[in-house]
């Protein structure tokens, strides 16, 4: 009797080829971020803070990103079979058709812009599609042909807060920005450090990455630890414009300095070592940053602590005892 085990085999390379076609690592990023993006902005004045808005915007933008990364692979089947880290991929190997990934690449940009649209705002939607654009058709292209490309990437990478910000409070205030350049500014050394490790796989797909045409790596180096450098101050002007509290500025500045310190020492030896930690501590930072900011969301104010709530929401004065009745009266 047939028990079903014979379709394990085919069902999980099927789920595998998905996943490596919609670059499910990388978009489950993209996910976490739009949603703390929407949970830091829920703290906003007239926020939406609804449970089911949350996960129809992490629904579209998942379905936007997987769109961006299936065009990419479609744009990029010839250098990925040139290079050991992406030779495996489906379209490279033949597991999935040309033609069948431009429709799904297409069915999916279409589904999140319309659940997006339809039951998140016009603005989220307009993000998500603005970011399959820029990621196929402005930042794919470039890889080929400048350096300046990872600074278009790292755009694309910032977006998605962005977009759950937007989702949130129905417009992009100054806690967006600000968030959307920590993400920016993030990818910098993070992606630096791993095309440094990767430099000669790049060189073999023809893709122009920085460190591929940087043979010392100076270059690669400084630009990790300038931006660096530039992410406690960026990541400080959430507490400015009341978007997070002390003990994320606490944890900012720690997490901040400490990637500062390992670019430093990536700037003082230039070595696959170093620039793994950079990298490894790269992946650590996000995650801890930006809990941080989820969990210490709102503005600082300590009438507000008192209260239990963020200080960017209109405090209820505090009513004055009742005057007790004079006896003489």
């Amino acid at each position: 009797m047939d028990d079903g085990r014979s379709e394990n085999p085919t069902r999980r390379s099927t789920l595998r080829t998905l996943a490596d076609l919609t670059k499910f690592r990388l978009n489950a990023l993209v996910v976490l971020t739009t949603a703390a993006g929407f949970v830091v902005a829920g703290a906003m004045p007239g926020a939406n803070r609804s449970w089911a808005v949350l996960g129809w915007c992490v629904l579209g933008t998942a379905c936007a990103a997987a769109s961006a990364a299936i065009l990419n692979q479609v744009l990029e089947a010839g250098p990925d079979a040139r290079m050991q880290r992406t030779a495996a991929r489906p379209l490279p190997t033949g597991r999935v058709r040309r033609v069948s990934a431009w429709v799904m690449a297409l069915v999916l940009g279409y589904a999140g812009f319309a659940i997006l649209a339809s039951f998140v705002n016009l603005l989220a939607a307009g993000l998500a599609v603005g970011n399959i654009v820029l990621y196929a058709a402005i930042y794919t292209p470039l890889k080929r042909h400048t350096t300046l490309n990872t600074i278009v990437g790292a755009v694309t990478g910032a977006l998605p807060p962005m977009i759950g910000w937007a989702a949130a409070t129905g417009e992009l205030t100054a806690g967006a920005w600000v968030i959307g350049a920590v993400l920016f500014l993030w990818q910098m050394p993070h992606f630096l450090a791993l095309a440094w490790m990767l430099r000669d796989d790049y060189e073999r797909g023809g893709f122009a990455m920085l460190p591929s045409r940087d043979p010392d790596g100076a270059l690669t180096a400084a630009a990790s630890l300038a931006t660096s450098l530039l992410l406690v101050p960026i990541a400080l002007l959430g507490v400015h414009v009341g978007a997070a509290g002390f003990v994320f500025a606490l944890v900012a500045v720690v997490a901040g300095s400490a990637l500062a310190v390992l670019s430093l020492r990536f700037v003082q030896e230039r070595s696959h070592a170093r620039a793994r930690t950079l990298f490894l501590a790269s992946l650590a930072y996000l995650p801890i940053v930006l809990g941080a900011m989820c969990i210490d969301r709102g503005a600082v104010s300590i009438e507000a602590s008192l209260r239990g709530g963020a200080a960017n929401v209109p405090l209820e004065p505090i009513p004055e005892p009742a005057k007790r009745p004079r006896l003489d009266a």
